[in-house]
C-alpha cells in the first residue's frame, strides 16, 4: 500500500475513479444560499487534491476553482489565539466537547452555566476566539491569519472574496444574536462589531483545493512544513486542532464521519473539506453542494471511499 502513494500511474486514476463515482451524488444537495453570494457556486464542482509529504501534489476535477474557507478558516484563528495567549487563556473561553447541535445554534450557550461556547469548531466558538487575536486593529489580526496560511500553502496571493465577506457581513444576525450574547455574559471583551469583522474577513478567505491540501499536509506533519522543514505550528496546537478535526470537524455529523472515514477534518459551508491524515498526507475537496448538516456532501462520499481505498483510518 505504501508504494501506491508514491505512484503517479496509480494515483490519478484512483482519485479519478472515486470522483466519477461519487460526483452524481452532488445533485442531491444544495448549496449554502443563506450567505447568498455561496448561492451563485455551481453544484456540480467536485474538485480534490492531495499533497504527500514530500510536496508532491496530485489534483483532479475542478481543483482550480476558488471558493471561500468558511468554516475551515477556524482551525486557523484557533492556531494564531493559541500562539497568542496559550491554551490556558484559549480555553478559559470556549470548551473541547462536541455539542451534537447545528453549528450556529444559541441553544447550549444559553441554557449552559458558565455561557461559553462548547467547542472553537462552531460558530460562537469561533467568534469567541476570533476576539483573542492580538493585534492594534482588525487589519493586523487578519494578516496574521493570512501570513500563517500563506507560509503553510506556499501561497503568497492567497486573499479576501469581498463580495462574500459583505453578503455574510450584511446576513449576520444569528452570529450577531452569539457575539452580543457572549458579551453580556463576559466570554468576549472589547468591541463585538470589530471582532465579528474580523471573523467574517477570515471566513472570507479565498484557496483552492491544491492549496487547502497543502495547507492540511502541514498539520499532519505535526505542524513542520515538509519542503522547507520550517516549524510554522507547535507540535502541541497542530495536535490539538487535529483532535478537535475529529470529535467537531464535520460538525455534528462528525461522530458519522470518525466511523465512515476515520480522517481528521474540517468543513465549510462554501463546500471545502480540509483533511489530514497524520504523517501521510493533507487533502483539500471542493464541492459546494451539502448535505443537510452543511457539509459537501460528494466530498464526504470522496473521503469515505479514498479512506477505504487506500486504508486511512487512524482508528
Amino acid at each position: 500500500m505504501e508504494g501506491l502513494y508514491w505512484n503517479e500511474h496509480q494515483i490519478i486514476p484512483t482519485l479519478q475513479q472515486i470522483r466519477e463515482r461519487v460526483s452524481p451524488y452532488a445533485e442531491k444537495g444544495e448549496v449554502a444560499a443563506y450567505i447568498p453570494e455561496l448561492s451563485k457556486s455551481s453544484p456540480r464542482d467536485l474538485g480534490v487534491s492531495v499533497t504527500f509529504l514530500n510536496g508532491a501534489t496530485y489534483s483532479v476535477g475542478d481543483s482550480a476553482k476558488r471558493f471561500t474557507l468558511q468554516s475551515i478558516s477556524k482551525l486557523f484563528s484557533l492556531l494564531i489565539a493559541l500562539m497568542d495567549r496559550g491554551p490556558d487563556e484559549v480555553f478559559a473561553v470556549v470548551g473541547k466537547e462536541p455539542t451534537g447541535d447545528p453549528f450556529n445554534s444559541i441553544v447550549k450557550l444559553e441554557t449552559m452555566t458558565p455561557h461559553k461556547p462548547l467547542n472553537p469548531m462552531i460558530n460562537a466558538g469561533a467568534i469567541a476566539v476570533s476576539s483573542l487575536i492580538k493585534g492594534r486593529d482588525v487589519q493586523e489580526r487578519l494578516d496574521k491569519v493570512l501570513d500563517l496560511l500563506k507560509q503553510m500553502s506556499g501561497n503568497h496571493t492567497l486573499g479576501v472574496n469581498q463580495h462574500v465577506y459583505k453578503s455574510e457581513r450584511a446576513t449576520a444576525d444569528r452570529n450577531r444574536a452569539l457575539a452580543y450574547f457572549m458579551k453580556d455574559s463576559g466570554i468576549i471583551e472589547g468591541d463585538v462589531e470589530e471582532v465579528l469583522d474580523l471573523y467574517f474577513l477570515h471566513c472570507s478567505i479565498e484557496a483552492t483545493t491544491e492549496d487547502v491540501s497543502a495547507i492540511a499536509v502541514v498539520l499532519a506533519n505535526n505542524g513542520i512544513h515538509p519542503q522547507t522543514k520550517q516549524q510554522l505550528v507547535p507540535p502541541e496546537y497542530a495536535r490539538i486542532c487535529k483532535s478537535f478535526m475529529v470529535t467537531c470537524g464535520m460538525y455534528n455529523a462528525s461522530g458519522a464521519f470518525a466511523i465512515d472515514a476515520g480522517i481528521p477534518a474540517k468543513s465549510g459551508v462554501g463546500g471545502g473539506i480540509l483533511a489530514s491524515v497524520p504523517n501521510k498526507m493533507g487533502i483539500g475537496v471542493y464541492g459546494p453542494a451539502l448535505n443537510d448538516k452543511g457539509n459537501s456532501l460528494a466530498g464526504v462520499l470522496f473521503l469515505e471511499e479514498l479512506s477505504k481505498e487506500w486504508n486511512l483510518s487512524i482508528f
